[in-house]
């Protein structure tokens, strides 16, 4: 993650072991599936699909902050409220969101249909909704498509594939610790901002995990994840984050007290951060992702704001596609950002393609060789990395840069 400390202590990840291929379906008990039914009827992808885990699960969520929340995740929110569940069920090209009733019922009914072919109550279905806002979702399709759908235990690279919408590739990932295993699926290239963006992440394990800390856990690793990357400043009103834990495993549940659980974080993080990651580089008409690095603040949510707004704005956004290594652009992005700043005790660093840094700016501007300045920001993992000279707070951030591609593909994105 750039220079200075991770946010991953080394210790807690020794034993981590990344699972080629790997999805939600790598623990064990959870089987997938998808299917196209034509939710869009100008597409021809999977956009129905089925996430089930054969015992009951521990759950917890993050939600959207946009204050217009989809019909779906509404009824998942109520679904949710006991922190269990059983199941997912989710569908690409209509967002289910401003609805009204229509929407209520739609998402309702969707929890039914995947209860019954399952065999379990409602109540313990998530139900996801992410594309189009202000369309009915077409139940006749989605409720034949639920019934003849096939869940298996390999599946889980279908249901990646049925939630996406402008995704170019499928996102997922799995990691394994000793006898357990985390799996994740995520979807999301466009209104992606920090407060819980335009996707849904699904992360499954078959770990024993005691309910307060599942949801404790999963708050810090979406702070450090979802909540730190921004493509283009909007969030819309579907986004959940869910962890389904079914102790298939075997074991006493995991807790905060519990010898694994330092592990068990550090585990979640790395798949949050890891989908966090995919979903930049993936970002609608992005060419660069840009990593912020910020070290040395005087907290760290200070730290957190100053790198989001590095990665979120514009002018760094709009340099950086054009090569251009305008660092006055991410100073003054560090001084709207609300973090404590002084200015005569900032450093600011290019990262060069083969791993050194070039100081720009320390405290005053600095001599500099333009050319291997430029050169920096040629590679398509663009690093900055900022040490505000103030304290010990420190995080880092994701964005993608801006083109002419992003502004083509949202102003037709409905037609």
């Amino acid at each position: 993650m750039g220079n200075g400390k991770s946010e991953i202590g080394e210790a807690e990840v020794g034993t981590m072991e990344l699972i080629p291929g790997g999805s939600v379906t790598t623990p064990s008990g959870f089987a997938a599936g998808g299917i196209h039914v034509g939710v869009r009827t100008d597409w021809d992808k999977l956009d129905v699909g089925i996430v089930a885990s054969e015992a009951p699960c521990v759950a917890a969520a993050t939600y959207t902050q946009n204050r217009v929340p989809g019909a779906s995740l509404v009824v998942s929110r109520q679904h949710l409220s006991d922190g269990k569940a059983q199941a997912i069920v989710a569908n690409a090209g209509c967002a289910n969101a401003a609805t009204g009733k229509q929407g209520m019922d739609d998402a309702i009914a969707m929890a039914q249909l995947t209860a019954r072919k399952l065999g379990i109550d409602p109540h313990d279905v998530v139900v996801a909704s992410t594309g189009v806002i202000g369309t009915y979702l077409p139940m006749d399709r989605i409720g034949g498509g639920i019934e003849r759908m096939t869940l298996a235990a390999d599946g889980g690279l279908d249901f990646a594939k049925t939630i996406m919408t402008t995704d170019t590739v499928a996102k997922h990932v799995a990691v394994r610790c000793g006898t357990w295993s985390i799996g994740g699926v995520v979807k999301g290239v466009g209104m992606i901002h920090p407060n819980m963006a335009t996707m849904l992440c699904f992360i499954t394990t078959d770990a024993a995990v005691a309910q307060p800390f599942l949801a404790a856990a999963l708050k810090r690793a979406v702070d450090v994840s979802f909540n730190m990357i921004d493509v283009d400043s909007d969030t819309s009103p579907d986004d959940i984050a869910l962890v389904l834990a079914n102790g298939l495993a075997g074991g006493a549940p995991i807790h905060s007290g519990h010898p694994e659980a330092p592990a068990f974080e550090a585990a979640l993080e790395r798949v949050c951060v890891t989908l966090a990651r995919k979903m930049v580089a993936d970002a609608e008409g992005a060419t660069k992702v840009i990593q912020a690095r910020v070290e040395g603040a005087a907290s760290v949510e200070d730290a957190r704001k100053a790198a989001r707004e590095i990665i979120r704005s514009v002018g760094v956004k709009t340099a950086i596609y054009g090569q251009d290594a305008n660092w006055g652009r991410v100073l003054s992005a560090i001084g709207n950002s609300g973090a404590a700043v002084a200015e005569e005790k900032v450093s600011l660093f290019f990262q060069t393609p083969d791993g050194k840094e070039i100081c720009v700016f320390r405290g005053a501007p600095l001599t500099y060789d333009m050319a291997e300045a430029k050169s920096c920001l040629a590679p398509a993992e663009v690093h900055i990395r900022v040490d505000m000279g103030l304290g010990d707070g420190a995080a880092t951030a994701w964005g993608s840069d801006l083109t002419e591609e992003f502004v083509r593909l949202n102003s037709v994105y409905t037609t």
